[in-house]
């Protein structure tokens, strides 16, 4: 129980600085990806923020393999670039770059009870489900 709460309280925080940094306003993401015309950096202090509390989490959760209210925590061990992988990434990329919202960000912005953001989501779980029947 205290589990799930505690799960629950890390994706409210993660949704709202997803929130207060603008990655739910799909037009502020378009404007920081759009390099060659009216670019808005402001983005890059949040992937900044973003580094600076991930890089000492996941060096300190591979030297003791645990994690809060768990056994253990199994980090990947692959480092193949192969091909699932390139696409998988160029499909995000283009995605991202076309609608402005990547997952978190879409899932929070559902609070805004935004249309293209609703169906979003829908479509990113029906291709979820699709991509389990494709094989690469």
């Amino acid at each position: 129980m205290i589990k799930d709460f505690l799960v629950l309280i890390s994706g409210i925080i993660f949704g709202i600085g997803l929130t207060l940094s603008s990655m739910t306003n799909p037009d502020k993401v378009i404007s920081f990806l759009d390099i060659f015309n009216l670019w808005d950096p402001s983005l890059i202090f949040v992937m900044i923020g973003a580094i600076f509390i991930t890089s000492p989490t996941l060096y300190f959760l591979s030297k003791n393999n645990t994690v809060v209210l768990n056994k253990n925590i199994q980090l990947t061990s692959n480092k193949n670039v192969d091909k699932p992988l390139i696409l998988g990434s160029f499909l995000f990329g283009i995605g991202w770059g076309m609608i402005g919202l990547c997952p978190g960000p879409a899932i929070a912005s559902i609070a805004f009870l935004n249309f293209s953001s609703v169906t979003f989501v829908i479509c990113m779980f029906i291709g979820l489900y699709i991509s389990k029947f494709i094989k690469l």
